[in-house]
């Protein structure tokens, strides 16, 4: 079975897939650390992200893999564990412009979809509903409010020493947001069969346990 999790940045889309994806015994994978990691190597290349051509031509020298970890599952980039470098702030900043460019997401869809083909997978991103996985049985659209994803993320930070400002930091959410909802290629929209979830002050048990109950009702 395939479950498709789509929603905007924080609204707790990796923590839940995760989790269900460990307890359906799936494969859980993180599109957008994908997007993440050709991010993060267009800026160690020194490449201008605002370069489509620039970025393209680096795509065949981007391998991506992930391996178990705790807590998080560990990305990868040609070897390399990047699982921190790639939530810093300046991929976070710059992960849209890359994200939006069609090579991109040809590249990471067809990745995204050979690793659909033959396992049960939890999938989270933007578009993974309406574009990578169209046919998954299960589509769930998470929502929260901007100020109490910016507050999530702004809490994740603090426990890794990062000091960005909860004002900085739901400034970026609301532009990530305008990003990913205006983008030519692939926009961040809620699928026509998909089922909406607010997490606005959920537990993450809680949105398990609803989402838990929407697969058995699908299913």
């Amino acid at each position: 079975m395939q479950i498709a999790i789509d929603g905007p940045a924080s609204a707790g889309k990796s923590t839940i897939a995760k989790i269900l994806a460990n307890q359906l015994g799936y494969v859980y994978v993180d599109t957008g650390a994908m997007y993440r990691v050709v991010t993060l190597a267009a800026l160690q290349a020194q490449i201008d992200v605002n370069d489509e051509a620039a970025v393209t031509q680096l795509l065949p020298t981007i391998q991506i893999t992930f391996a178990p970890g705790e807590p998080v599952q560990k990305v990868y980039y040609n070897g390399q564990d990047v699982t921190e470098a790639i939530r810093s702030a300046t991929v976070t900043a710059n992960v849209s412009a890359v994200s939006s460019y069609a090579s991109v997401r040809t590249a990471m869809t067809d990745l995204q979809r050979s690793i659909a083909q033959d396992v049960g997978v939890v999938m989270d991103g933007r578009d993974i509903g309406t574009t990578v996985l169209p046919q998954a049985q299960v589509k769930i659209f998470l929502v929260a409010s901007v100020h109490e994803r910016a507050l999530r993320r702004f809490k994740e930070n603090q426990a890794k020493g990062r000091n960005e400002t909860l004002a900085e930091i739901e400034h970026g959410v609301q532009s990530r947001d305008e990003l990913d909802s205006n983008r030519a290629i692939s926009p961040l929209r809620k699928a026509d069969d998909a089922v909406e979830v607010d997490t606005t002050g959920m537990t993450i048990d809680a949105v398990v346990q609803k989402i838990q109950d929407i697969i058995t009702n699908i299913t």
